[in-house]
């Protein structure tokens, strides 16, 4: 009995002292479940799964044994006489799963600054916003670790960030962090890792940020840093002795910058891509940088040549020069480096020696040579190097088939476009090239039919071959790859039945960009996609009919486009129920009836084209809840580019991915008085209201004068009718305003002189009366008077017609001078005209000669057979009786 009790005795030692030691301390435990309520109150409107993520968070457990929490009591040195507390909290990525991300204000991190203890935290990807609370973290004395990217952080840095003594990596990229880079920074001597990408700081960088002896990896890509490196720190960047990673691309930096770290003898990886240098390569940074393995100066300016002095660089894996000014011949020696893993020359002036001869390599390696002088076809050395798995030669001049070795070589990524090719495709191309993953034929002459093998590529990501000459119908299989992203076979011959998307398939199927504009394609408007759906291009094909109500499946639908069709009916009020629509352009179609109000919904619209149709009554006056014209909503969809698609064909590395030649400019709108194309990836620079060769009718609603953003609105070829509304004043950032060809009265608001964007104004074929407005930039911008043509009375320098003193009507036109004088009239008109001289030349002559005859002033010598007549003669002037 004895031996029982002392077991009992143990155990309740045990459990009363001991495990208390054991667990962490109750206000940490109540720091974290206060965290956990607010998180919860946040996500209490969603179906959330971030209670199941801290679900092991509750009151009758140790904080310790919770998940995302660590304690030093499971540290791999342990010290057992110091008290268990908490050391490490791993908060990541917490709302991942909802849509849209909700609004988490920085003050919901209060209850962690208690936790005194804590040694590493990260809380990335949150949408946590507001300014970074400093006071809070001066707090975490103990911090090594910090991570808080991939978030809405804004304003400046806190000065307390720079005072935490012990810390050696601090994460903060992917925020909106704004102004310098404090110069408090210089206090962090233990620190080890510097991740500042993608904010927006600006300015140099301060000096003492060159005094960290432990950095290893600094990156501050994607700001707007700027300035030269003054000579006297130029040298103070050597001081940075354990640098190996420097990422400064996406920002302002001059040559300085690149000359500056040619001292940094233990880096491995320099980016100084996307900044603005414009030197030549340093000729001697071959001796400077022995141990490089990555150097990325592309999207710069740089001249010159290819320094000899770079085939030192025996560690060199990855080269990225393209996009710059360099000149000069291709060296064949960038070939050989042993560990060559990338290399992108192109779209610069380099030219390639067909005569050169290149060793043939079977390891796997990634080559662009776009834009580099190729011609004729492509080159046979390209065969031999069997390891290649991205090959990029687009914007070259190469011309024939489609070469056949490259079905033996193992290609994940092919870019031809911009070529000259003919012919079809292989037949076998995609079973052969089964790993493809990116394939890019764009603007060339292939022709023939779709290989109808394409099931076969089922990891294709991308896939485009528009401004070609192929026809046929399209397989079905093509759709239908579980991979497939993008997908663009615009401006081509393609004709038949539109591929159906199965239901089964809708939901599974990664593809989201759909171009198939230009084609032959013809009956209704296929009404089945998968829901991942984000830009439906079908513009310049066949389709009739309406538009299907399916379009409102699409809930990440932000482009589309049906322009140049012959659909008709009236527009349908469901497209306001694809809330994230940017851009809608039905033009040149025959819809009718009245522009409905509840398309006014469509709060993130950018672009709306519905010219050249039927469509009759007035311009809602709702167009002012047109947020997207007005300006960015908050919690707006991305802008209107093409998302990144990732690859896996090639070696990522932070800031630097394989540049694709993905060009799409099938967005085609009237700008500056012509059609023109704009490219994808820049849509989101420009907004469009475009009511023109309608039959609108009434007066032009003040409210459109709100849409702050607009760039171009034409309203011109209607029945409009009244006065220009003076709001078009507030439209400051208007480039083109054309209302002409309606029947607007009145003068020309001179609130138009405030729009210092407008470079096009139309008022011609109205009754407009007036002086034209000539302040502001009316009075700057070179006008062609045909745009003030056919109105009732207007005047001003602009059409060089004075106005009268009030300024309100032109003034009359000048008097005519008097005629001149008519010559004195002939008393006889004479019967002959001067074309007739010729004739009274000689008759004159015969008849001055027959009058003097008759009165014998010649005299005639007398016959010599009759008798002579005494005569006198006639005395010149003497009057006969």
């Amino acid at each position: 009995m004895e031996r029982p009790c002392q077991l009992l005795t143990f155990f309740g030692f045990f459990f009363f002292l001991i495990l208390p030691c054991l667990s962490c301390p109750e206000y940490q435990k109540q720091a974290l479940l206060q965290f956990k309520s607010s998180i919860l109150a946040i996500t209490s409107s969603f179906n959330s799964s971030a209670d199941s993520l801290l679900q092991s968070w509750n009151s009758s457990s140790s904080c310790c044994g919770w998940d995302r929490v660590e304690c030093n009591d499971h540290s791999p040195n342990p010290n057992p006489t110091s008290k268990v507390v908490i050391i490490n909290l791993y908060l990541d990525d917490l709302f991942t799963n909802l849509s849209p991300q909700p609004r988490v204000e920085s003050t919901i991190l209060a209850p962690l600054f208690h936790i005194r203890s804590l040694e590493e935290l990260s809380i990335l990807g949150n949408n946590i916003q507001g300014e970074i609370p400093g006071v809070g973290f001066a707090n975490l004395s103990n911090l090594v670790f910090l991570d808080m990217s991939l978030k809405n952080f804004s304003g400046p840095f806190p000065p307390q960030l720079f005072q935490l003594p012990l810390l050696q990596d601090l994460h903060l990229n992917d925020n909106s962090v704004s102004g310098q880079l404090p110069s408090q920074i210089g206090n962090l001597t233990g620190l080890q890792r510097l991740i500042l990408q993608g904010n927006k700081l600006s300015g140099p960088i301060p000096p003492q940020l060159f005094h960290l002896p432990l950095l290893q990896t600094l990156i501050l890509d994607g700001n707007s840093l700027s300035g030269e490196v003054p000579a006297q720190e130029a040298g103070e960047i050597g001081n940075l002795t354990s640098l190996q990673n420097l990422f400064l691309s996406g920002n302002d930096f001059s040559d300085t910058m690149l000359v500056s770290v040619l001292c940094l003898k233990r880096l491995e990886y320099l980016d100084l891509s996307h900044n603005d240098l414009s030197m030549e390569i340093p000729t001697e940074i071959g001796n400077l940088l022995p141990n490089i393995s990555t150097l990325a100066l592309s999207n710069n300016r740089l001249t010159g040549g290819i320094p000899s002095s770079m085939q030192k660089l025996s560690k060199l894996g990855r080269l990225y020069l393209h996009n710059n000014l360099l000149t000069g011949e291709i060296p064949s020696w960038l070939f050989k480096f042993k560990d060559l893993q990338i290399l992108y020359l192109g779209e610069n002036r380099l030219m390639w020696n067909n005569n050169l001869e290149i060793a043939p390599n079977p390891r796997p390696y990634s080559l662009s040579l776009k834009s580099c002088g190729l011609f004729g076809e492509v080159p046979k050395w390209i065969s031999t190097q069997t390891g290649l798995d991205f090959l990029d030669l687009s914007k070259n001049k190469l011309q024939g088939a489609f070469p056949q070795w490259f079905l033996k070589m193992e290609l994940k990524g092919l870019i031809l476009s911009d070529n000259e090719f003919t012919g079809p495709l292989p037949l076998d191309l995609f079973s052969r090239l089964h790993d493809l993953r990116v394939l890019t034929l764009s603007r060339n002459h292939f022709s023939g039919e779709f290989p109808i093998n394409i099931r076969d590529a089922t990891f294709l990501r991308i896939l485009t071959l528009s401004d070609n000459n192929f026809s046929g119908p399209i397989p079905q299989s093509l759709i239908i790859g579980p991979h497939l992203r993008l997908l663009d076979l615009s401006r081509n011959r393609f004709f038949g039945p539109f591929p159906v998307f199965y239901p089964e398939a809708q939901l599974i199927l990664e593809l989201a960009y759909i171009y198939f504009s230009y084609n032959s394609f013809s009956s209704n408007v296929p009404d089945a996609f998968p829901e991942k759906t984000r830009f439906l291009a079908f513009g310049g094909n066949k389709f009739s009919g309406g538009l299907p109500f399916n379009l409102t499946k699409l809930s990440k639908l932000q482009r589309l486009e049906l322009q140049d069709n012959n659909l008709t009916g009236e527009l349908p009020n469901f497209l306001s129920q694809i809330s994230t629509l940017q851009v809608l352009n039905l033009r040149n179609n025959s819809f009718q009836g009245s522009i409905p109000q509840s398309i006014c919904n469509l709060s993130n619209l950018q672009i709306l084209d519905v010219s050249n149709n039927n469509l009759n009554g007035e311009i809602p006056k709702e167009f002012q809840n047109l947020i997207g014209m007005i300006n960015e909503p908050p919690n707006s969809p991305s802008p209107i580019t093409l998302d990144a698609i990732s690859v896996d064909f090639t070696f990522s590395w932070l800031s630097q991915e394989v540049q694709l030649s993905l060009e799409f400019k099938d967005l085609v709108v009237n700008w500056k008085d012509s059609k023109q194309g704009i490219s994808t990836n820049k849509l989101n620079l420009y907004t469009l209201l475009d009511l023109s060769n309608n039959q609108l009718s009434g007066k032009i609603p003040a409210s459109l004068g709100s849409l702050k953003a607009l760039k171009l609105l034409n309203i011109s070829s209607n029945k409009l009718s009244g006065k220009i509304p003076s709001s078009f004043g507030g439209l400051v950032n208007i480039e083109t305003l054309d209302l002409s060809h309606n029947n607007f009265s009145g003068l020309i608001p001179p609130t138009l002189t405030k729009l210092q964007q407008l470079t096009i104004l139309d008022v011609s074929n109205n009754r407009l009366r007036g002086k034209i407005p000539d302040g502001g930039q009316m009075g700057t911008m070179v006008l062609d008077p045909n745009y003030f043509a056919n109105n009732s009375g207007l005047c001003g320098i602009q059409i060089r017609l004075p106005c009268s003193e009030d300024g309100g009507f032109p003034l009359p036109p000048p008097p005519l001078p008097p005629p001149p004088l008519p010559p004195p009239k002939l008393t006889h008109e004479p019967w002959f005209l001067w074309k007739g001289v010729w004739i009274g030349y000689p008759i004159s002559f015969l008849l001055t000669f027959g009058i003097m005859a008759f009165i014998g002033y010649f005299t005639l010598p007398p016959p010599s057979n009759r008798r002579r007549r005494p005569h006198r003669p006639i005395e010149v002037g003497r009057q006969r009786n």
